[in-house]
């Protein structure tokens, strides 16, 4: 999917696999993000979702709804830093 907002209208430039297994990855070059389904169509449809995210064009904060079910206590995960652990630095 071709962007008009860059400024010289490449667009995007995809990398398409067929994976042994079956599924198919692909990865957006420039974003160095990539994705997969069970076909190209759906490999692509994800990708778009993955890049939108990034760009703050899809998604959302999640509720406490949302917090809870994956196991986070929504108060604690708000008072943590933004800071990344030392292991992860």
């Amino acid at each position: 999917m071709a962007r008009a907002d860059r400024p010289d209208n490449t667009g995007r430039e995809i990398r398409l696999v067929e994976n042994p297994d079956g599924q198919w990855t692909a990865r957006d070059l420039e974003a160095e993000v990539t994705a997969q389904g069970e076909t190209r169509a759906a490999a692509l449809a994800a990708l778009d979702d993955v890049v939108a995210a990034l760009a703050g064009e899809a998604g959302h904060e999640p509720t406490d709804e949302e917090l809870r079910e994956l196991g986070v206590e929504p108060d604690a995960a708000r008072e943590q830093s933004d800071e990344l652990p030392d292991i992860l630095k």
